[in-house]
């Protein structure tokens, strides 16, 4: 399945580059790219980052049957790789878990996939959400900001780091998937700090900016001499 997914993205971006008119694209890849990893002991005081320039592990992923996160990882990666030299400008964005009114019940079979080994990423504190607007704005100020080459490379998108078994609860109820809650039950009675903490500064720094431009554009009053 994950050969199959890279195919696509390559094929993807090869069409992209095959079409005159078309010079810019954005990728959707996942949160799941970039947050699976070996576990190695943790001997730092604070947790370590996980941002854009993080990638997650293939052969950890096949090897503990993260499938939904492999498949995911290697179709972005294809896409680099097609993009690669090409007369074609990629950006990739990285989303948590899409949720939100009217779209948690219709997509249940890639949250089930997505949620798999959700005790651990609740753990790590790479668990989060976005919500489907969230994720659409993302995209449409990174496509923006490409325009006048101020937006590369990837960016993680999410709005909510869930941190606590009931909260996971509350998701599960909310996207009509069989209850995991006991997997996830012990996260609660350790005290222990996560060992990890997702960063989205880059994509909140292209947004912001985005946003200012709006309202300087549109509701700024104009002065005459």
């Amino acid at each position: 399945m994950a050969s199959l997914e890279a195919q696509a993205a390559e094929r993807v971006i090869q069409a992209c580059v095959r079409t005159e008119s078309v010079r810019k694209c954005v990728f959707t890849s996942s949160l799941l790219a970039c947050v699976w990893r070996q576990n190695h002991p943790h001997e730092r005081r604070g947790p370590t980052i996980v941002d854009e320039n993080c990638w997650s592990d293939e052969s950890f992923c096949r090897n503990n049957k993260l499938w939904f996160a492999l498949g995911k990882t290697a179709a972005e990666k294809a896409a680099w790789r097609a993009a690669r030299g090409r007369d074609l400008k990629l950006v990739t964005v990285c989303p948590a878990l899409v949720t939100g009114p009217g779209f948690r019940r219709r997509n249940s079979t890639a949250s089930i996939a997505y949620l798999k080994g959700s005790g651990v990423m609740l753990a790590d504190g790479v668990l989060a959400t976005a919500n489907v607007a969230t994720v659409a704005e993302a995209h449409v100020r990174v496509y923006e900001a490409m325009g006048d080459n101020t937006a590369g490379g990837r960016y993680i998108c999410y709005d909510h780091v869930i941190r606590r078994a009931e909260e996971f609860a509350e998701l599960e109820r909310q996207l009509g998937i069989p209850s995991r809650t006991a997997a996830t039950q012990s996260v609660d009675d350790d005290d222990r700090p996560a060992r990890f903490e997702l960063c989205k500064r880059k994509l909140g720094r292209l947004m912001s900016s985005r946003r200012r431009c709006t309202y300087d554009d549109y509701y700024c009053p104009v002065t005459f001499q």
